[in-house]
């Protein structure tokens, strides 16, 4: 299975599969297709972005729990690791990377 490996000069690399990866760098606005960077000044953005997709995964997640259940069905099954979870090391990578001013790449 393929990865995404970030990289910068501030911090070890944070490896991500594919899917995961890629929906990251959706999230924060980056095309995933090919090479790219993030430098400083989009951080903040970035760490936003991430904060509030995974706030929003989280409501859509109890939405449809609660629905499920006042239905009386079995509630649906997501994946174990959130997107909060998931982005964690990412979102930490991103604002040390923002105090250290240097860029994040990845596919390079």
């Amino acid at each position: 299975m393929s990865l995404y490996r970030f990289k910068s000069r501030e911090t070890g690399d944070v490896v991500m599969l594919k899917p995961h990866g890629q929906r990251v760098l959706e999230v924060i606005g980056k095309d995933p297709s090919g090479p790219g960077v993030i430098v400083p000044l989009q951080m903040p953005a970035a760490v936003q972005a991430l904060r509030e997709a995974a706030t929003a995964e989280e409501i859509e997640h109890a939405r449809l729990k609660e629905e499920a259940a006042a239905r009386g069905e079995v509630p649906p099954e997501f994946e174990q690791v959130s997107l909060r979870m998931r982005s964690a090391p990412f979102i930490d990578m991103l604002q040390r990377c923002e105090a250290a001013e240097v860029e994040i790449v990845w596919g390079v």
